[in-house]
């Protein structure tokens, strides 16, 4: 009882943000479109991919995220359409998320621009009568669980040019907020809080049998400090990865993939806590299984590593 009362603020940060950020993830590199739908169809084949992550391990009520990705390109691979299903549990709190994304590509020269859209729905409910309370017979906390229907759109750019690419972002265009008094949530447009994301990267050929690709993750939200992501992947025969990610003064982060035929790829990626959680997380889980039903050997992205 004494570690949940100690970590119980990081939670509550995670609950109040909900509306604004996406749910971490150590492997977006593998499948960007978790946070760019502009990325949809960019890997020229229809693309089904799954995550399972499990946030700071042994620490109950922490966030548990499942989700299952669907994109591929149409209309002579100028249209990507994607869909996203996510389940993110944190505490008593729920959230299932349906989003539908959108990209068009076009020709920039020897590159791609693409521009994307999504738009969706998440459904989040809170069971206060599974929390253990000072005042048993406060009737806030006896109330059954009620789901509550929030939409949710986002923006993104997308471009790639031989080995390079880069992206920006801006998920959840609609602030949500939870009115206690009103009992629902309160949606609002409010540019000046929302979450920024850049990414950017490179394909260094060492040898044609070794690659490297370093890329970087920054993530802006206004009147919070800057997060980046620093990442390095190192790939031999393009079958077996290995790579290392630094979260600035959150975590480290391990990875390893295995390319299993052209077609199926599996990766697992362990984050070792730096901060305060370190005392009692062991750490945090993420497995992701990726299947291509289409095998293309000139793929336009750099990221088909």
């Amino acid at each position: 009882m004494r570690q949940i009362i100690k970590i119980l603020p990081f939670l509550l940060i995670s609950l109040n943000l909900c509306g604004q950020t996406i749910p971490i993830s150590s492997e977006y590199q593998f499948n960007p479109v978790l946070i760019n739908p502009a990325f949809a169809g960019n890997r020229e084949a229809l693309n089904v991919t799954a995550f399972y992550r499990n946030q700071w391990a042994n620490i109950k009520g922490a966030p548990v995220t499942m989700t299952l990705c669907i994109d591929a390109p149409i209309s002579n691979e100028k249209i990507g359409l994607g869909l996203l299903i996510s389940n993110d549990k944190i505490g008593v709190t729920k959230e299932t998320n349906f989003v539908s994304s959108y990209s068009y590509k076009m020709n920039i020269g020897d590159g791609y621009l693409s521009l994307g859209l999504s738009a969706g729905i998440s459904l989040t409910s809170t069971a206060y009568s599974d929390l253990v309370v000072l005042d048993p017979t406060d009737e806030v906390y006896q109330a059954s669980s009620r789901v509550f229907l929030v939409p949710d759109f986002s923006f993104g750019i997308y471009y790639s040019y031989h080995n390079f690419y880069s992206g920006f972002s801006l998920p959840k265009l609609l602030a949500s907020s939870f009115d206690f008094n009103k009992n629902k949530y309160v949606l609002s447009f409010k540019p000046l809080q929302y979450n920024y994301l850049f990414t950017t990267g490179y394909t260094f050929t060492i040898t044609p049998k070794m690659k490297l690709l370093p890329s970087v993750l920054v993530n802006y939200l206004p009147g919070q400090s800057i997060q980046y992501d620093l990442n390095s992947q190192f790939s031999l025969i393009n079958k077996y990865f290995i790579g290392i990610s630094y979260r600035n003064n959150h975590a480290l982060v391990g990875m390893l993939q295995f390319q299993i035929n052209n077609q199926f790829r599996i990766a697992y990626s362990y984050d070792f806590e730096l901060g305060y959680l370190s005392n009692f997380s062991s750490g945090s889980h993420e497995i992701m299984l990726r299947y291509e039903f289409r095998y293309k050997v000139n793929a336009v992205s750099p990221l088909n590593l």
